[in-house]
C-alpha cells in the first residue's frame, strides 16, 4: 500500500465516480479501478458498492476514508514542520542569559526573534554567570548565550553587541545620590554587595580592577550570583554595588542608580558553539545581526 493508492481512493470516495476521479488525477480509468481493487484486497473488505449507475462507499469505506483524510492531513503537517526545521524557521532554541541582561536586553532579543521566527520556541534560563553559560554551551545544554566577554573557554564563538560602563547602585537615602562629583576613590570605605569572587564572574573582575585603579580593594559584605538578589540587598541597605548600566533596567523600589567616572567597561555578547551548523542557529544569528541592541537601547 502506497500513499498514492490512498490519495486515489479518496478521489473516488469524494467524487463517487471513477471516471471523474481518474480525470482529476490525470490517470486512466482502468488503472484507477485496479488500484482500488488492490486496496480492497489488501484490506480484506469492499470499500465501495458498485452498480452500473453509481459508486457509493460502504460503511467500512466511510470509516476508512475518514481515517485516511486524517492520516494525510497529519502527514502534510509533519512534512511542513520538518521543512521549517530544515530551513531553520522552527524548532527549540535553548538560550542562557547573564543576570544584568535579563531585564533590559532579553525582552528586546525575544521580541526580535518572535517577529522574525514566530515558529521558534525559546527555552530561556536567566541569571546565569558567564562561566556557567560557557560550560553549558560547550556540553550542549545551551544553543545560544547572552554573556559577558571575555569567554575563557575554547570552542565558543561570539559577537559583541555593545559595551557599557559600570555604574553605582545605591540604597535610597545614600549620601552619594545626586552628587555629580563622586569618584570611585570615594567608595573606599563603603560596604559592597558583589557577584561571587571565586566563580570567574566577568563583571566582578571589572569591579575589582576598577577599585584597584582607584587604590583600594572593595570590602565585600555579601556575594550573590543573581543580579536581582544583588540589587535587593542594596535596596535593603546592606551595601552599594557597581553594576553594568543595563542593570538599571531593573526597576526596584529602594535602589537608585548613579553614573561615576573612570569605571571599567564590560561587553555584552551573543555566543554559540564554534562549528555549530544548525540551520536554526544560523537564522537566529541572522535575525539578531540586524537588531538594534545598542547600549543606549539597553539602558533606556
Amino acid at each position: 500500500m502506497e500513499l498514492r493508492h490512498l490519495r486515489q481512493f479518496l478521489a473516488v470516495a469524494e467524487t463517487e465516480h471513477f471516471g471523474r476521479a481518474a480525470d482529476g488525477l490525470h490517470i486512466a480509468g482502468p488503472a484507477l479501478s485496479r488500484t482500488v481493487r488492490q486496496l480492497e484486497d489488501h484490506i480484506g473488505t469492499p470499500l465501495f458498492e458498485r452498480t452500473t449507475r453509481q459508486v457509493q462507499l460502504t460503511e467500512a469505506g466511510r470509516v476508512f476514508a475518514g481515517e485516511v483524510r486524517s492520516l494525510l492531513a497529519e502527514l502534510e503537517d509533519a512534512v511542513g514542520r520538518a521543512r521549517l526545521i530544515g530551513e531553520g524557521a522552527s524548532g527549540v532554541l535553548r538560550v542562557g542569559v547573564t543576570g544584568s541582561a535579563s531585564y533590559g536586553v532579553l525582552p528586546r532579543v525575544v521580541r526580535r526573534l518572535k517577529a522574525e521566527l514566530p515558529d521558534v520556541e525559546l527555552a530561556i534560563e536567566t541569571e546565569l554567570l558567564t562561566p556557567i553559560q560557557a560550560a553549558a554551551l560547550t556540553d550542549g545544554r545551551l544553543d545560544l548565550a547572552l554573556l559577558r566577554t571575555p569567554v575563557a573557554v575554547a570552542g565558543i564563538d561570539h559577537r559583541v553587541l555593545f559595551s557599557e560602563p559600570l555604574i553605582l547602585a545605591l540604597p535610597d537615602g545614600h549620601r552619594f545620590i545626586g552628587d555629580r562629583n563622586v569618584t570611585v576613590a570615594d567608595l573606599h570605605d563603603e560596604s559592597f554587595v558583589t557577584y561571587p569572587a571565586d566563580t570567574g564572574s566577568v563583571v566582578d573582575g571589572a569591579v575589582v580592577r576598577t577599585c584597584a585603579a582607584a587604590g583600594f580593594t572593595p570590602r565585600r559584605t555579601h556575594q550573590v550570583a543573581q543580579t536581582s538578589t544583588l540589587l535587593a540587598l542594596v535596596a535593603a541597605g546592606l551595601g552599594i554595588a557597581l553594576v553594568p548600566r543595563s542593570a538599571s533596567s531593573v526597576r526596584l523600589t529602594g535602589v537608585r542608580f548613579e553614573s561615576v567616572p573612570d569605571t571599567e567597561r564590560v561587553e555584552l555578547a551573543i555566543a554559540w558553539r564554534a562549528g555549530d551548523d544548525s540551520p536554526l542557529l544560523a537564522r537566529v544569528l541572522q535575525a539578531l545581526g540586524s537588531a538594534d541592541l545598542t547600549e543606549e537601547e539597553a539602558a533606556a
